[in-house]
């Protein structure tokens, strides 16, 4: 039996979501399909990477097309609980109430982004961890009901803190953001400008509009129009219960099984959650029943990044082995050899680099000489120059000695 039409409509309108953010940002095909099953599932995720990478702009995009009240905030360590869940209320207040209004700020939206989402403060994150988990907000003496579908968090990295620790566990999938390899170069720079180019004319438009109205700007977390509605979304993640898992329960704990072996740390609550995210990956193939290549999101649900790989390769082992999409393309020999020409020419002698530097380049030579040993090099010369350019960026750490 097939779903109804009305979920077949939401299915194939989040697909056009999927296709349009995925021609909208090069390279970022994986991190829109996590997006999409976080809000599906009414899950939180985490986007990791470098400054530069389109973790903020890609969320934001996402946000756009989904029919909800937003609320968006780049957290800093400076930045006071007052500007993400309202100000005081200083009329109950004199009255001997305290309560904080939240009328347009985080705690009445129904998709939310933080930016640098560890940055904040220690009243931020605990007053944040009840709120992700319960979907509830204490103000003063009472407890609100949350609307939150999910909280997207971006970051350059998960701290070492034994202290964020559970408010890092709430975030159920997390995903490696790369800058985008030099195979897309051309096409980065040709979409990349398409983005700009939109910004900057909106903000043209803005201003003028600004100038000649004069009108306040609308609240952050206002309801937008979008491509699909929260109400419609909510019947979906309903739906959830209803996508057969026994197909891929064996090999689901055989995965995890494998993985804990390995000393990868997964807590109960994400294992437990993880079921949801395969139904989810089934649901939005509009079947019924889950299959071993909707296993693929628990690539992404790990806690420490230095697991990271080993997740990701033993759940692409899984997923391939019954005919899932391979993880990458494999590349040329001639496009590692271009990564490799370009990442040791300005590594040289005459250009004095720094140690740092220096180290970094023979990291990234590594992994190129790791990717060519995947697959044998139709040339043989490309693994010769290879070596070569590693022994040359090699011998430069004899002048730091």
């Amino acid at each position: 039996m097939s779903w109804g039409q009305d979920t077949v409509d939401t299915i194939r309108d989040l697909e056009y979501v999927r296709r349009r953010l995925g021609d909208e940002f090069v390279g970022r095909e994986r991190a829109v399909r996590l997006l999409q099953l976080a809000v599906v599932c009414r899950e939180h995720a985490l986007l990791l990477g470098p400054t530069g990478t389109a973790k903020s702009e890609l969320i934001s995009a996402l946000a756009r097309y989904i029919e909800a009240r937003r609320f968006s905030y780049l957290l800093t360590r400076f930045t006071e609980p007052s500007e993400i869940f309202g100000a005081l209320d200083f009329e109950r207040f004199r009255q001997g109430t305290y309560q904080v209004r939240t009328e347009g700020m985080l705690p009445t939206a129904e998709l939310v982004f933080l930016d640098e989402v560890f940055q904040g403060s220690s009243a931020i994150l605990n007053t944040l961890l009840t709120l992700l988990n319960e979907r509830r907000y204490h103000n003063g003496a009472a407890a609100e009901n949350a609307p939150l579908i999910s909280l997207l968090g971006a970051t350059n990295e998960i701290p070492d803190d034994p202290g964020l620790t559970a408010f890092s566990d709430r975030f159920l999938l997390r995903l490696q953001v790369e800058p985008v390899g030099g195979t897309d170069l051309e096409r980065l720079l040709q979409v990349g400008w398409g983005h700009e180019t939109r910004r900057f004319t909106e903000a043209v438009h803005a201003a003028e509009q600004a100038r000649g109205t004069g009108a306040p700007a609308p609240a952050a977390a206002d309801r937008t129009t979008g491509t699909v509605t929260v109400e419609r979304l909510g019947r979906l993640t309903l739906l959830l219960k209803d996508v057969g898992l026994d197909p891929v329960l064996g090999e689901h704990r055989e995965l995890v099984r494998q993985l804990l072996i390995q000393g990868v740390r997964l807590s109960d609550r994400r294992l437990v959650r993880s079921l949801k995210l395969v139904a989810a990956a089934a649901l939005l193939r509009e079947s019924r029943t889950a299959e071993p290549v909707d296993l693929w999101p628990l690539a992404h649900i790990w806690t420490d990044p230095a697991d990271r790989t080993t997740v990701e390769e033993a759940v692409q082992a899984v997923v391939e082995k019954h005919g899932g999409e391979p993880a990458r393309r494999r590349r040329s020999d001639h496009e590692i050899l271009l990564d490799a020409r370009e990442i040791g020419a300005p590594l040289r002698p005459e250009r004095q680099p720094s140690e740092w530097s220096v180290v970094e380049g023979l990291h990234k030579l590594a992994d190129l000489s790791r990717e060519l040993r995947e697959h044998p090099p139709v040339n043989t010369g490309t693994e010769a120059e290879l070596s070569r350019i590693i022994a040359e960026v090699n011998a430069l750490l004899d002048q730091f000695e």
